[in-house]
Formats: structure tokens, C-alpha cells, sequence
């Protein structure tokens, strides 16, 4: 944990300039097993101070890779100076941003330096499971992954506070050969936020997530292809999550629309059925802690829930400060650096459409000839909102009963026309922790979703 000699350095904030000081630790450690060889047993640490300084609306940056009391100075002299600079050259004046207003951080949660031992033998456990139950498959790989920041921020007139905001996964991907000649493949993530003891101090209790990803894998082994072309189905949590995410959400960071995304026209219009709310949510969703808790952001705002799409109507953006000053609306806490080093960026938290009234098996009997999409590898989307994502688990629909595993495909389609189509909304919800965005820096991100029934397009074989 890093030791907090930021909050003293206030005393060196320039008079009329908004500043923002922030010391930064990142770690990560990373173990995979691959086939019960020992491939990669990674550790990594950085740490450093940057300071943001904004003076009538331009600001100045400076970071540095060490951790002193002289090198907070340094980089707020250094800061203060370039903020100084770019006013003097302006040719006119804007107007700073509006004061935000100071508020309690919930505590911080240590962040654990489990013994990388633990972390190796932990994986080794896992992959023996697996290879004396299950030892006809091709091929099983076993990794553990661990990302943490650390971060005390201090800041002139908005709110101060330490954050940490650790994290970490045990992936298990599995091969074998199917009926169609060419190997499947299938992988689960278990964990979440949280230290390695927090998910992982009983091994055993991931042994029945292990064994329904095996009778998953065993189901495409006997898959078989979609039928191409526009199709009605079900999409699983985890798809609507990466849906929101990519397709929806990047639309609607404000810098993104400010750079002509489709949300730009669409704000305060219909883009989706009134069965679709979207939220980007904070610290907590549904009652429970999100599954990545931000309660500060990089620049001093207390965070906050941010609604995107109310009943199918277009009704807002994710903001820094600079933007919700332009937009003329209230930031909500999104503004997120990766490393010491980096700049905050209008970043996604936890985004998810929120759930409907319809159980599962009533979607599912509903439909005569479909499918239920549940899982995806891959994804991409720009910023009209025109996607295409995998699908790696999925399967067909047939007279209101699941049939037979998909082999692997994709969808696509625009998603402001898709999610209009939306006409069914399961009560549950499905969440996805593990992944980075990669919005010019990588960032931890939650995503997920209820299951929605509408019209898609398959791209089939």
C-alpha cells in the first residue's frame, strides 16, 4: 500500500488554478498452466505522482516515476507552469470548471500481496482436477490474473480520498475434439474484486462452475452451425452486457460524441424499446456492491450512477469534468487513468441494462425457432454503433425447448436499430468483471445484463 505524502502537499496548490494531485500504484501478477506445465509466472509493480492543473479551463499535466514528497512538488511546479503557459498564449479566456463539492470515500480495502507460491500452487490444484476428471480432452490451460491501483487523490476544489481498486481471476479454458472434425474450445472466468483470499481460499467451491463449463464444452462438441440471416433470439446477459459496453456505451463518453459518435444527434430521443434502461453504475447496483466499486474518480468527483438510456429514450453521457461543463451537465465520476502516468480519460464503470419481469424458461418457450446466444469471446463496435460480435456458446431454439449447442459464430447488426426490436426482458442478471477496455488505455470494467429477446443477424457457418 502506498503511504499518503500527497494531502500534505496542498500547501503548494497555485491560488486560481483547480488542481488535482494524485499519487499511483499498480500492480499485477499473472500464472498460467498449460497442460500442467508452468508457461509464464509473471509479477509487476510501478508507482509514481501526477498532477493536473487547470487554469481559466487549460490545464497543464506532469507525472513522474517515483514517490517523494520532493517529487510532488516537482510535478506540481511543472504542471502549474505549462497550465500558466497555454493561459498566457490563449487567444482568449473560458471559463474554469464549477467547484464540485467534497464528500466521505468509503474505506479503502487493502491490497493484498498474496505469496506468488499460493498463486502457483492454487493453479496447480485447479489443472489436476481437471486432467484426472476429465482426461480426454485435447488440451486445458489454467491462468490466474491479478490487477490492482492504489491511488490517493487530493484535489483543490472538489472531493480528496484513497481508493483501491484490486482485482483478481482464475481462468479455465478447456479443449477437445468435436463431431464436426476441428477442435472447440470453451473458457469461464471465476473471481472478481477483491484479493486472492477474498474468491480463491476454497478451491473446491469452483469445481461445479468447472464441471458445467466441461458438459458446455461436451454439448459443442456435438454443435452444429446457425442458420444465417436475420433471426429472433435470445441474448444472454453476457452479450447484452457486451452490448451496452461496446455498442452503446463508448456511443455516449462524451468526448466520443463530442468526435461525432451516434449518441450526438440521438440525445433525448427514442433509440431502443421502453423495455431498455441503461445505467452505468458506481458503487453499487441492485442493493449489492457493483462488480468493480468506483466511488472517486481521477479528477475529485464523487461517483455517482449515470443513466443512459431511460425507457428507450437517449438521456445522457458519461463525463469528465471539462465536458459536463460543455454539455451543460453534472459529471457523474468517470473520468479514469490507468497508470501514474496517464491522463483521465471518460471511461465506462459498470454498465448494465437493467432487468425485466420475464423468467428465462418463459422467453425460451415463446419462441418456435431461434436462439439463445450466451457467451462471447470477441467484439467490436464504431461509433455509429455498428457491431459484430462473437458467439462461443449458444444454443438453438426449437418449438419453445433448447435443442443442440451452436458451433461458434457471430452477430451483428446497428444497435440503436437492434435494441429497438427488444420486446421481452428476463428478471435476472448476468455480470462480466474480468476484462480490460481499451479506450487508448486499458481499464477495469464491469458489464452485464439481463436476457433480452429480439431480432439479430447471424452471420451462420
Amino acid at each position: 500500500m502506498i503511504q499518503d505524502i500527497i494531502t500534505p502537499q496542498a500547501k503548494h496548490f497555485a491560488d486560481n488554478a483547480q488542481t488535482v494531485l494524485r499519487g499511483h500504484e499498480n500492480r499485477s501478477r499473472r500464472v498460467v498452466l498449460l497442460k500442467g506445465s508452468l508457461v509464464q509466472n509473471a509479477r509487476s509493480e510501478s508507482r509514481g505522482i501526477s498532477a493536473r492543473v487547470t487554469r481559466n479551463g487549460r490545464y497543464g499535466f506532469s507525472s513522474v516515476a517515483s514517490y517523494t514528497e520532493k517529487d510532488a512538488e516537482t510535478v506540481l511546479k511543472a504542471a502549474t507552469e505549462n497550465a500558466l503557459f497555454l493561459d498566457s498564449r490563449a487567444a482568449k479566456a473560458r471559463a474554469g470548471y464549477p467547484p464540485l463539492p467534497a464528500g466521505a470515500v468509503p474505506a479503502f480495502r487493502p491490497v493484498i500481496d498474496t505469496e506468488q507460491k499460493r498463486l502457483v500452487e492454487a493453479c496447480q490444484a485447479i489443472d489436476q482436477y481437471i486432467a484426472d476428471k476429465y482426461p480426454g480432452l485435447l488440451s486445458r490451460t489454467v491462468v490466474y490474473t491479478e490487477d490492482s491501483q492504489d491511488k490517493i487523490i487530493v484535489t483543490s476544489d472538489a472531493a480528496s480520498g484513497h481508493v483501491t481498486y484490486p482485482r483478481c481471476y482464475i481462468y479455465v479454458m478447456m479443449t477437445a475434439g468435436s463431431k464436426a472434425g476441428a477442435p472447440v474450445e470453451l473458457f469461464k472466468a471465476f473471481g472478481g474484486a477483491g484479493c486472492f483470499d477474498d474468491h480463491f481460499a476454497d478451491l473446491k467451491a469452483l469445481e461445479p462452475g468447472i464441471d458445467k463449463l466441461y458438459s458446455q464444452l461436451m454439448d459443442k462438441c456435438e454443435g452444429v452451425y446457425a442458420e444465417a440471416g436475420e433471426q429472433t433470439v435470445i441474448l444472454g446477459g453476457m452479450m447484452g452486457g457486451m452490448l451496452a459496453h461496446e455498442a452503446v456505451g463508448h456511443t455516449v463518453e462524451a468526448d466520443l460524441v463530442l468526435g461525432g459518435s451516434v449518441a450526438g444527434p440521438n440525445l433525448r430521443k427514442r433509440v431502443a424499446s421502453d423495455l431498455v434502461t441503461l445505467v452505468d453504475f458506481a458503487g453499487e447496483a441492485f442493493g449489492k456492491p457493483a462488480p468493480l466499486p468506483v466511488y472517486l474518480d481521477d479528477e475529485g468527483t464523487l461517483a455517482k450512477d449515470a443513466v443512459l438510456i431511460q425507457d428507450g429514450i437517449l438521456t445522457g453521457y458519461m463525463h469528465s469534468r471539462e465536458s459536463a461543463a460543455h454539455f451543460g451537465m453534472e459529471p457523474m465520476g468517470n473520468a479514469r487513468a490507468w497508470a501514474f502516468n496517464d491522463e483521465p480519460l471518460i471511461r465506462m464503470r459498470n454498465t448494465c441494462i437493467l432487468p425485466g419481469t420475464h423468467p428465462l424458461d418463459e422467453m425460451i418457450a415463446s419462441i418456435d425457432k431461434g436462439y439463445y446466444l450466451i457467451d462471447s469471446g470477441n467484439g467490436q463496435a464504431d461509433l455509429t454503433g455498428e457491431f459484430m460480435f462473437g458467439v462461443t456458446l449458444g444454443y438453438e431454439i426449437r418449438n419453445g425447448k433448447l435443442g443442440k449447442a451452436l458451433l461458434d459464430t457471430t452477430v451483428s447488426g446497428i444497435a440503436f436499430d437492434m435494441l429497438k426490436t427488444v420486446d421481452m426482458v428476463s428478471d435476472n442478471v448476468t455480470w462480466s468483471s474480468s476484462g480490460f477496455c481499451g479506450k487508448k488505455q486499458p481499464m477495469p470494467v464491469g458489464m452485464g445484463g439481463p436476457d433480452m429477446r429480439c431480432r439479430i443477424t447471424i452471420g451462420g457457418r
